[in-house]
């Protein structure tokens, strides 16, 4: 938490993920709404977005796990999803 990587964000949301409370704040499906908003735009301008796209399947893996509603710190329970690990005792 010290150096470039302290922030206000980092520590409210690295708090949620670790103890896994995820009640809503900016929820799952809004981020969805505005990163397809975002990809339907690059895709009618013919650039790729790479970095959203992969944002976009943590987002849709979370919504597939029932979370559509969660807040967006519940990224870390797709990642995990993902990469069938947790960081967080089960």
């Amino acid at each position: 938490m010290g150096g470039f990587a302290s922030s206000k964000i980092l520590e409210v949301h690295g708090e949620r993920m670790i103890k896994g409370t995820f009640d809503p704040g900016f929820r799952i499906n809004l981020h969805q709404k505005d990163l397809n908003l975002a990809l339907a735009g690059a895709k009618e301008l013919g650039i790729n977005l790479p970095n959203t796209a992969g944002a976009q399947q943590v987002f849709s893996t979370c919504a597939a796990l029932g979370g559509g509603n969660w807040d967006h710190s519940a990224l870390i329970k797709g990642l995990e999803h993902m990469a069938n690990f947790s960081i967080r005792d089960k």
